[in-house]
Protein backbone atom coordinates (compact mmCIF):
# COMPACT_ATOMS: atom_id res chain seq x y z
CA UNK A 1 0.00 0.00 0.00
CA UNK A 2 1.23 3.56 -0.87
CA UNK A 3 2.89 4.80 2.31
CA UNK A 4 1.67 8.27 1.68
CA UNK A 5 -1.57 7.36 1.72
CA UNK A 6 -1.79 5.20 5.30
CA UNK A 7 1.33 6.46 7.09
CA UNK A 8 0.91 7.11 10.97
CA UNK A 9 0.93 10.84 9.90
CA UNK A 10 -2.54 10.49 7.74
CA UNK A 11 -4.22 8.85 9.73
CA UNK A 12 -3.98 11.14 12.32
CA UNK A 13 -4.84 13.85 10.38
CA UNK A 14 -7.65 11.96 9.07
CA UNK A 15 -8.80 11.44 11.94
CA UNK A 16 -8.57 15.04 13.12
CA UNK A 17 -11.08 15.93 10.46
CA UNK A 18 -13.49 13.92 12.15
CA UNK A 19 -12.64 15.35 15.61
CA UNK A 20 -12.58 18.69 13.98
CA UNK A 21 -15.70 18.53 11.60
CA UNK A 22 -17.62 17.15 15.38
CA UNK A 23 -16.35 20.49 17.21
CA UNK A 24 -16.60 23.08 14.52
CA UNK A 25 -20.29 21.82 14.36
CA UNK A 26 -20.84 22.41 18.08
CA UNK A 27 -18.99 25.62 17.63
CA UNK A 28 -20.89 27.21 14.68
CA UNK A 29 -22.98 30.01 15.44
CA UNK A 30 -24.39 33.45 14.10
CA UNK A 31 -23.72 34.39 10.83
CA UNK A 32 -22.12 31.34 10.04
CA UNK A 33 -24.89 28.93 11.25
CA UNK A 34 -27.20 30.91 9.08
CA UNK A 35 -25.34 30.84 5.59
CA UNK A 36 -24.81 27.15 6.04
CA UNK A 37 -28.75 26.96 6.74
CA UNK A 38 -29.16 28.83 3.54
CA UNK A 39 -26.42 26.69 1.59
CA UNK A 40 -23.64 28.93 1.54
CA UNK A 41 -20.40 27.14 0.69
CA UNK A 42 -18.12 29.82 2.11
CA UNK A 43 -20.40 30.55 5.24
CA UNK A 44 -17.28 32.09 7.15
CA UNK A 45 -15.64 31.41 10.64
CA UNK A 46 -17.75 30.42 14.31
CA UNK A 47 -18.59 33.62 16.25
CA UNK A 48 -17.82 35.91 12.61
CA UNK A 49 -19.27 39.12 13.16
CA UNK A 50 -18.17 39.52 17.16
CA UNK A 51 -20.70 41.68 17.77
CA UNK A 52 -23.81 43.50 15.71
CA UNK A 53 -22.13 44.87 12.87
CA UNK A 54 -22.70 48.36 11.11
CA UNK A 55 -21.82 47.44 7.81
CA UNK A 56 -22.96 44.11 5.99
CA UNK A 57 -20.67 45.26 2.85
CA UNK A 58 -17.92 47.31 1.62
CA UNK A 59 -16.98 49.58 -1.43
CA UNK A 60 -14.10 51.03 -1.84
CA UNK A 61 -13.16 53.86 -4.21
CA UNK A 62 -9.12 53.58 -4.32
CA UNK A 63 -7.54 57.03 -5.67
CA UNK A 64 -4.01 54.71 -6.92
CA UNK A 65 -1.58 56.89 -7.22
CA UNK A 66 -2.07 59.29 -4.64
CA UNK A 67 -4.40 62.12 -4.81
CA UNK A 68 -3.40 65.59 -3.54
CA UNK A 69 -5.02 66.14 0.20
CA UNK A 70 -3.87 70.05 -0.63
CA UNK A 71 -6.01 70.57 -3.65
CA UNK A 72 -8.89 69.01 -2.56
CA UNK A 73 -10.14 69.39 0.52
CA UNK A 74 -7.36 69.64 3.34
CA UNK A 75 -7.51 73.72 1.98
CA UNK A 76 -6.27 76.62 4.37
CA UNK A 77 -6.00 80.32 2.97
CA UNK A 78 -2.89 81.30 5.11
CA UNK A 79 -1.64 78.63 1.80
CA UNK A 80 -1.70 81.79 -0.44
CA UNK A 81 0.66 84.10 1.84
CA UNK A 82 3.25 81.80 1.77
CA UNK A 83 2.80 80.69 -2.07
CA UNK A 84 6.44 80.52 -3.61
CA UNK A 85 8.56 80.83 -0.28
CA UNK A 86 10.75 77.66 0.73
CA UNK A 87 9.34 75.07 3.49
CA UNK A 88 10.48 76.06 6.35
CA UNK A 89 13.11 73.44 8.19
CA UNK A 90 10.83 73.64 11.43
CA UNK A 91 7.87 71.90 9.07
CA UNK A 92 10.25 69.63 6.90
CA UNK A 93 12.19 68.21 10.18
CA UNK A 94 14.15 66.20 7.81
CA UNK A 95 11.67 64.48 6.32
CA UNK A 96 12.99 61.33 4.36
CA UNK A 97 12.29 62.45 0.46
CA UNK A 98 11.42 59.96 -2.21
CA UNK A 99 14.28 59.76 -5.11
CA UNK A 100 11.62 62.39 -7.49
CA UNK A 101 13.00 65.42 -5.32
CA UNK A 102 15.84 64.18 -3.06
CA UNK A 103 18.78 66.05 -5.89
CA UNK A 104 16.21 69.54 -5.64
CA UNK A 105 18.06 72.58 -4.00
CA UNK A 106 14.80 74.48 -3.13
CA UNK A 107 11.46 73.10 -2.03
CA UNK A 108 8.90 76.30 -2.57
CA UNK A 109 5.51 76.36 -1.43
CA UNK A 110 2.77 76.18 -4.03
CA UNK A 111 -0.93 76.90 -3.27
CA UNK A 112 -3.31 74.72 -4.83
CA UNK A 113 -4.38 76.92 -8.03
CA UNK A 114 -8.11 76.82 -7.76
CA UNK A 115 -11.22 78.41 -6.06
CA UNK A 116 -12.37 76.78 -2.73
CA UNK A 117 -15.76 77.19 -1.14
CA UNK A 118 -17.10 75.99 2.56
CA UNK A 119 -20.00 74.21 2.16
CA UNK A 120 -22.82 71.75 4.15
CA UNK A 121 -23.80 72.57 7.81
CA UNK A 122 -20.48 72.39 9.24
CA UNK A 123 -18.80 75.28 6.88
CA UNK A 124 -15.96 71.94 4.83
CA UNK A 125 -13.46 73.97 2.99
CA UNK A 126 -14.13 71.63 -0.68
CA UNK A 127 -12.26 72.91 -3.84
CA UNK A 128 -15.61 73.84 -6.05
CA UNK A 129 -13.87 73.78 -9.30
CA UNK A 130 -12.72 70.17 -9.28
CA UNK A 131 -15.19 68.18 -7.08
CA UNK A 132 -18.36 70.34 -7.09
CA UNK A 133 -20.83 67.01 -6.84
CA UNK A 134 -18.55 65.61 -3.78
CA UNK A 135 -19.28 69.17 -2.38
CA UNK A 136 -22.74 68.74 -2.22
CA UNK A 137 -22.36 65.12 -0.33
CA UNK A 138 -20.45 66.35 2.39
CA UNK A 139 -23.18 66.15 5.03
CA UNK A 140 -23.24 62.76 4.70
CA UNK A 141 -19.44 61.79 4.59
CA UNK A 142 -16.81 62.23 7.25
CA UNK A 143 -13.78 63.66 6.19
CA UNK A 144 -10.22 62.14 7.89
CA UNK A 145 -7.44 64.63 7.25
CA UNK A 146 -5.13 63.18 9.80
CA UNK A 147 -4.58 59.61 7.80
CA UNK A 148 -0.45 58.89 7.65
CA UNK A 149 2.05 55.73 6.73
CA UNK A 150 5.31 55.64 7.05
CA UNK A 151 5.90 54.64 3.10
CA UNK A 152 6.97 57.02 0.52
CA UNK A 153 7.32 54.72 -2.73
CA UNK A 154 3.68 53.40 -4.23
CA UNK A 155 4.55 49.88 -4.10
CA UNK A 156 5.28 49.67 -0.60
CA UNK A 157 2.38 52.13 0.17
CA UNK A 158 -0.11 50.52 -2.08
CA UNK A 159 0.57 46.94 -0.35
CA UNK A 160 0.30 48.53 3.36
CA UNK A 161 -2.92 50.16 3.18
CA UNK A 162 -4.64 47.53 1.04
CA UNK A 163 -2.90 44.31 3.08
CA UNK A 164 -1.62 45.96 6.74
CA UNK A 165 1.69 45.34 5.60
CA UNK A 166 4.59 46.98 3.60
CA UNK A 167 6.24 43.51 2.24
CA UNK A 168 4.47 41.25 -0.25
CA UNK A 169 2.29 38.10 0.53
CA UNK A 170 -0.24 38.77 2.67
CA UNK A 171 -3.83 38.87 2.37
CA UNK A 172 -5.83 41.78 1.03
CA UNK A 173 -8.66 43.35 3.48
CA UNK A 174 -11.18 41.70 1.26
CA UNK A 175 -9.33 38.22 1.52
CA UNK A 176 -9.69 38.79 5.56
CA UNK A 177 -13.29 39.48 5.26
CA UNK A 178 -14.05 36.66 2.68
CA UNK A 179 -12.16 34.01 5.32
CA UNK A 180 -13.96 35.87 8.33
CA UNK A 181 -17.13 36.40 7.23
CA UNK A 182 -17.82 34.40 3.97
CA UNK A 183 -20.06 34.98 1.42
CA UNK A 184 -24.00 36.08 1.70
CA UNK A 185 -24.21 34.75 -2.51
CA UNK A 186 -23.37 31.46 -3.52
CA UNK A 187 -23.51 33.01 -6.74
CA UNK A 188 -20.78 35.29 -6.67
CA UNK A 189 -17.65 35.64 -5.23
CA UNK A 190 -17.39 37.90 -1.45
CA UNK A 191 -14.60 39.88 -3.24
CA UNK A 192 -14.21 41.61 -6.24
CA UNK A 193 -11.96 43.96 -7.96
CA UNK A 194 -12.48 46.50 -10.75
CA UNK A 195 -9.85 49.03 -12.26
CA UNK A 196 -10.78 52.29 -14.24
CA UNK A 197 -7.31 54.13 -16.14
CA UNK A 198 -7.26 57.21 -15.26
CA UNK A 199 -5.54 60.18 -17.96
CA UNK A 200 -2.54 60.95 -15.45
CA UNK A 201 1.01 58.73 -14.98
CA UNK A 202 -0.13 55.40 -14.15
CA UNK A 203 1.07 53.43 -11.28
CA UNK A 204 1.11 49.60 -12.02
CA UNK A 205 -1.12 47.32 -10.05
CA UNK A 206 -0.26 43.77 -9.26
CA UNK A 207 -2.74 41.43 -8.73
CA UNK A 208 -1.39 40.77 -5.30
CA UNK A 209 -2.88 43.80 -4.20
CA UNK A 210 -6.07 41.69 -4.37
CA UNK A 211 -4.82 38.72 -3.18
CA UNK A 212 -5.20 36.01 -0.36
CA UNK A 213 -1.37 35.92 0.48
CA UNK A 214 -1.02 32.68 3.63
CA UNK A 215 -5.55 32.65 3.46
CA UNK A 216 -6.55 29.56 1.38
CA UNK A 217 -6.63 30.60 -2.17
CA UNK A 218 -10.79 30.60 -2.47
CA UNK A 219 -10.69 34.02 -0.72
CA UNK A 220 -8.60 36.23 -3.23
CA UNK A 221 -10.43 38.82 -5.02
CA UNK A 222 -11.42 38.37 -8.82
CA UNK A 223 -11.12 40.74 -11.09
CA UNK A 224 -13.53 41.40 -13.70
CA UNK A 225 -12.16 42.83 -17.10
CA UNK A 226 -13.47 45.93 -18.85
CA UNK A 227 -14.14 44.56 -21.84
CA UNK A 228 -15.16 41.39 -23.08
CA UNK A 229 -15.96 38.72 -20.89
CA UNK A 230 -15.91 40.19 -17.77
CA UNK A 231 -14.10 37.05 -16.11
CA UNK A 232 -12.27 35.03 -18.88
CA UNK A 233 -13.76 31.58 -19.43
CA UNK A 234 -16.77 31.91 -17.67
CA UNK A 235 -18.46 31.19 -20.48
CA UNK A 236 -19.44 27.89 -22.50
CA UNK A 237 -17.31 27.06 -25.51
CA UNK A 238 -19.34 27.04 -28.61
CA UNK A 239 -21.68 23.79 -28.85
CA UNK A 240 -20.64 23.21 -25.24
CA UNK A 241 -24.11 23.28 -23.36
CA UNK A 242 -24.60 24.21 -19.55
CA UNK A 243 -25.73 20.20 -18.74
CA UNK A 244 -22.53 19.21 -20.24
CA UNK A 245 -20.39 21.43 -18.67
CA UNK A 246 -22.30 20.46 -15.51
CA UNK A 247 -21.26 16.84 -16.25
CA UNK A 248 -17.32 17.69 -16.67
CA UNK A 249 -16.90 19.79 -13.86
CA UNK A 250 -18.68 16.57 -11.49
CA UNK A 251 -15.88 14.34 -12.95
CA UNK A 252 -13.49 16.79 -12.68
CA UNK A 253 -14.55 17.26 -8.83
CA UNK A 254 -14.11 13.74 -8.26
CA UNK A 255 -10.55 13.13 -9.90
CA UNK A 256 -9.55 16.31 -7.74
CA UNK A 257 -11.13 14.90 -4.51
CA UNK A 258 -9.00 11.94 -5.37
CA UNK A 259 -5.54 13.89 -5.25
CA UNK A 260 -7.00 16.06 -2.10
CA UNK A 261 -7.70 12.48 -0.12
CA UNK A 262 -3.88 11.36 -1.06
CA UNK A 263 -2.03 14.36 -0.41
CA UNK A 264 -4.31 16.63 1.11
CA UNK A 265 -3.23 19.66 -0.58
CA UNK A 266 -5.39 22.96 0.32
CA UNK A 267 -5.06 23.79 -2.89
CA UNK A 268 -6.53 21.18 -4.40
CA UNK A 269 -9.87 22.09 -2.70
CA UNK A 270 -9.39 25.78 -3.71
CA UNK A 271 -9.28 24.51 -7.14
CA UNK A 272 -12.71 22.10 -7.03
CA UNK A 273 -14.51 25.47 -5.02
CA UNK A 274 -13.13 27.55 -7.47
CA UNK A 275 -14.45 25.71 -11.04
CA UNK A 276 -17.96 25.60 -8.87
CA UNK A 277 -17.78 29.44 -8.12
CA UNK A 278 -17.40 29.60 -11.57
CA UNK A 279 -20.11 27.51 -13.06
CA UNK A 280 -22.64 29.00 -10.47
CA UNK A 281 -21.63 32.83 -11.97
CA UNK A 282 -22.32 31.87 -15.30
CA UNK A 283 -26.13 32.17 -14.32
CA UNK A 284 -25.65 35.27 -12.24
CA UNK A 285 -22.53 37.57 -14.01
CA UNK A 286 -24.39 38.83 -17.28
CA UNK A 287 -27.72 39.83 -15.87
CA UNK A 288 -25.40 41.90 -12.99
CA UNK A 289 -22.80 43.58 -15.85
CA UNK A 290 -26.52 44.60 -17.91
CA UNK A 291 -26.50 48.60 -16.33
CA UNK A 292 -28.99 49.45 -19.33
CA UNK A 293 -31.58 47.22 -16.77
CA UNK A 294 -31.08 50.88 -14.43
CA UNK A 295 -34.03 53.78 -15.16
CA UNK A 296 -32.67 56.60 -16.46
CA UNK A 297 -32.90 58.77 -13.43
CA UNK A 298 -30.41 55.92 -11.76
CA UNK A 299 -28.15 56.24 -14.58
CA UNK A 300 -27.90 59.85 -14.93
CA UNK A 301 -26.47 60.12 -11.10
CA UNK A 302 -23.22 58.33 -12.24
CA UNK A 303 -22.90 60.94 -15.29
CA UNK A 304 -22.72 60.40 -19.23
CA UNK A 305 -19.64 58.23 -18.30
CA UNK A 306 -21.93 54.79 -16.99
CA UNK A 307 -22.48 54.23 -20.66
CA UNK A 308 -18.55 53.33 -21.23
CA UNK A 309 -17.28 50.13 -20.13
CA UNK A 310 -14.59 50.07 -17.87
CA UNK A 311 -15.03 53.72 -16.69
CA UNK A 312 -14.95 54.72 -13.08
CA UNK A 313 -18.66 55.88 -13.58
CA UNK A 314 -19.96 52.02 -15.18
CA UNK A 315 -17.60 50.27 -12.24
CA UNK A 316 -19.76 52.60 -9.66
CA UNK A 317 -22.95 51.99 -10.85
CA UNK A 318 -22.02 47.95 -10.77
CA UNK A 319 -20.42 48.34 -7.58
CA UNK A 320 -24.08 49.34 -6.19
CA UNK A 321 -25.01 46.45 -8.20
CA UNK A 322 -22.55 43.78 -6.87
CA UNK A 323 -23.66 45.02 -3.13
CA UNK A 324 -26.78 44.62 -4.18
CA UNK A 325 -26.39 41.11 -4.62
CA UNK A 326 -24.77 40.11 -1.60
CA UNK A 327 -20.84 40.65 -2.27
CA UNK A 328 -19.09 41.65 0.53
CA UNK A 329 -16.11 43.76 -0.76
CA UNK A 330 -15.57 45.64 -4.24
CA UNK A 331 -12.65 47.38 -4.36
CA UNK A 332 -12.46 50.10 -7.35
CA UNK A 333 -8.89 51.31 -8.46
CA UNK A 334 -9.03 54.65 -10.18
CA UNK A 335 -5.48 54.79 -11.80
CA UNK A 336 -3.69 58.16 -12.61
CA UNK A 337 -3.20 60.27 -9.32
CA UNK A 338 0.81 60.17 -9.41
CA UNK A 339 0.88 64.01 -10.56
CA UNK A 340 4.60 64.80 -10.57
CA UNK A 341 4.22 67.33 -13.22
CA UNK A 342 1.09 69.53 -14.95
CA UNK A 343 -0.58 68.48 -11.73
CA UNK A 344 -2.97 71.51 -12.54
CA UNK A 345 -4.39 70.07 -16.03
CA UNK A 346 -4.06 66.25 -14.85
CA UNK A 347 -5.68 67.04 -11.36
CA UNK A 348 -8.68 68.52 -12.86
CA UNK A 349 -8.86 65.42 -15.53
CA UNK A 350 -8.85 62.86 -12.78
CA UNK A 351 -11.61 65.11 -10.48
CA UNK A 352 -13.50 65.03 -13.44
CA UNK A 353 -13.57 61.28 -14.05
CA UNK A 354 -14.51 60.61 -10.52
CA UNK A 355 -16.27 63.64 -9.08
CA UNK A 356 -20.27 62.67 -9.94
CA UNK A 357 -19.83 59.23 -10.17
CA UNK A 358 -18.69 58.87 -6.27
CA UNK A 359 -21.53 61.69 -5.37
CA UNK A 360 -23.73 59.93 -7.05
CA UNK A 361 -22.96 56.49 -5.79
CA UNK A 362 -23.52 58.01 -2.49
CA UNK A 363 -27.19 59.41 -3.43
CA UNK A 364 -28.15 55.75 -5.07
CA UNK A 365 -27.38 54.23 -2.26
CA UNK A 366 -28.83 56.67 0.24
CA UNK A 367 -32.21 56.82 -2.22
CA UNK A 368 -32.31 52.92 -1.63
CA UNK A 369 -32.16 52.60 2.10
CA UNK A 370 -28.85 50.77 1.62
CA UNK A 371 -26.38 53.87 2.71
CA UNK A 372 -27.37 52.89 6.47
CA UNK A 373 -25.44 49.00 6.12
CA UNK A 374 -23.46 49.86 3.39
CA UNK A 375 -19.71 51.74 4.10
CA UNK A 376 -18.04 53.68 1.55
CA UNK A 377 -14.00 54.52 1.70
CA UNK A 378 -12.69 57.34 -1.05
CA UNK A 379 -8.31 57.60 -0.39
CA UNK A 380 -5.43 56.59 -2.18
CA UNK A 381 -2.20 55.41 -0.28
CA UNK A 382 -0.89 58.82 1.02
CA UNK A 383 -1.01 62.57 -0.24
CA UNK A 384 1.38 65.18 -1.66
CA UNK A 385 3.79 67.47 -0.92
CA UNK A 386 3.05 71.46 -0.57
CA UNK A 387 6.19 72.28 -2.68
CA UNK A 388 6.57 71.88 -5.65
CA UNK A 389 8.68 69.31 -7.86
CA UNK A 390 9.34 70.94 -11.48
CA UNK A 391 8.75 74.48 -12.44
CA UNK A 392 6.53 76.95 -9.98
CA UNK A 393 4.36 77.74 -12.79
CA UNK A 394 1.00 77.95 -13.17
CA UNK A 395 0.26 74.54 -15.57
CA UNK A 396 4.24 72.88 -14.94
CA UNK A 397 4.46 72.13 -11.57
CA UNK A 398 3.94 69.02 -9.44
CA UNK A 399 3.97 67.97 -5.86
CA UNK A 400 5.64 64.88 -4.49
CA UNK A 401 4.29 61.59 -2.59
CA UNK A 402 3.74 62.51 0.96
CA UNK A 403 2.62 60.10 4.23
CA UNK A 404 3.00 62.32 6.93
CA UNK A 405 -0.93 63.69 6.37
CA UNK A 406 -3.08 62.62 3.54
CA UNK A 407 -6.94 62.93 3.33
CA UNK A 408 -9.48 60.32 2.67
CA UNK A 409 -13.23 60.48 3.39
CA UNK A 410 -15.75 57.58 4.37
CA UNK A 411 -19.65 57.36 4.25
CA UNK A 412 -22.31 54.95 5.42
CA UNK A 413 -22.58 52.41 8.23
CA UNK A 414 -22.41 54.13 11.64
CA UNK A 415 -19.94 56.70 10.38
CA UNK A 416 -20.77 60.36 11.33
CA UNK A 417 -22.16 62.80 9.12
CA UNK A 418 -21.09 66.56 7.87
CA UNK A 419 -18.25 65.81 10.11
CA UNK A 420 -14.37 66.48 9.92
CA UNK A 421 -11.52 64.80 12.11
CA UNK A 422 -7.87 65.45 12.53
CA UNK A 423 -6.14 68.94 12.25
CA UNK A 424 -3.03 69.65 10.07
CA UNK A 425 -0.69 72.38 10.18
CA UNK A 426 -0.68 75.91 7.89
CA UNK A 427 1.32 73.90 5.26
CA UNK A 428 -1.29 70.52 5.47
CA UNK A 429 2.60 68.74 6.06
CA UNK A 430 1.93 67.20 10.15
CA UNK A 431 -0.24 66.60 11.95
CA UNK A 432 -0.94 68.80 14.87
CA UNK A 433 -2.53 67.17 17.90
CA UNK A 434 -3.33 63.14 18.94
CA UNK A 435 -5.49 62.45 16.18
CA UNK A 436 -3.22 61.17 13.79
CA UNK A 437 -5.11 58.21 11.96
CA UNK A 438 -2.84 55.11 11.23
CA UNK A 439 -3.89 52.99 8.09
CA UNK A 440 -3.89 50.43 11.06
CA UNK A 441 -6.12 52.14 12.22
CA UNK A 442 -8.40 52.64 9.34
CA UNK A 443 -7.69 48.84 8.99
CA UNK A 444 -9.25 48.75 12.30
CA UNK A 445 -12.24 50.55 12.32
CA UNK A 446 -13.20 48.99 9.14
CA UNK A 447 -13.68 45.57 10.51
CA UNK A 448 -14.99 47.11 13.30
CA UNK A 449 -18.24 48.69 11.54
CA UNK A 450 -18.35 44.79 9.73
CA UNK A 451 -18.82 43.58 13.61
CA UNK A 452 -15.37 42.12 13.82
CA UNK A 453 -12.66 42.95 16.66
CA UNK A 454 -9.41 43.45 14.79
CA UNK A 455 -7.41 41.71 17.46
CA UNK A 456 -9.79 38.05 16.70
CA UNK A 457 -9.47 37.97 13.33
CA UNK A 458 -6.46 36.03 13.08
CA UNK A 459 -4.43 33.03 11.00
CA UNK A 460 -1.80 31.52 12.43
CA UNK A 461 1.23 31.76 9.88
CA UNK A 462 4.85 31.74 10.58
CA UNK A 463 4.54 31.16 14.28
CA UNK A 464 2.33 33.97 14.19
CA UNK A 465 -1.33 35.01 14.88
CA UNK A 466 -1.04 37.32 12.24
CA UNK A 467 -3.30 39.70 11.84
CA UNK A 468 -4.83 42.28 8.71
CA UNK A 469 -3.64 45.24 11.57
CA UNK A 470 -0.33 43.83 11.64
CA UNK A 471 1.38 41.84 14.88
CA UNK A 472 4.11 44.72 15.66
CA UNK A 473 2.36 47.60 16.66
CA UNK A 474 -1.04 48.33 18.43
CA UNK A 475 -4.11 49.52 16.28
CA UNK A 476 -7.21 51.43 17.20
CA UNK A 477 -10.98 51.52 16.82
CA UNK A 478 -11.10 55.47 15.49
CA UNK A 479 -14.32 56.08 17.47
CA UNK A 480 -14.77 59.77 17.16
CA UNK A 481 -15.60 59.29 13.79
CA UNK A 482 -18.49 56.51 15.23
CA UNK A 483 -21.89 57.96 15.18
Amino acid sequence: MDPRIESRRNLLLKSGYGLGGIALSSLLGGAAMNAQARGISNPGLPRFPNFAPKAKRIIYLFMAGGPSHIDTFDYKPEMRKFHGEELPESVRQGQRLTGMTSGQKSFPCVAPMFEFERFGNHGTWVNKELLPNVAGIVDDITIVKSMHTEAVNHDPAITYINTGVQQQGKPALGAWLSYGLGSENDNMPAYIVMISRGRGQLQALYDRLWGSGFLPARHQGVKLRSSGEPVLYLNNPPGIPREARRDMLTGLGELNQVAYDKFADPETQARISQYEMAFRMQSEVPELMDVGQETAHVRSLYGDAVDTPGSFARNCLLARRMVEKGVRYVQLFHRGWDQHGSLPSKIRQQCSDIDQPAAGLIKDLKQRGMLDDTLVIWGGEFGRTIYSQGNLTKDDHGRDHHGRCFTIWMAGAGIKRGFEYGMTDDHSYNILDDTGVHIRDLNATILHQLGIDHNKLTFKFQGLDQRLTGVEEPARVVKEILA
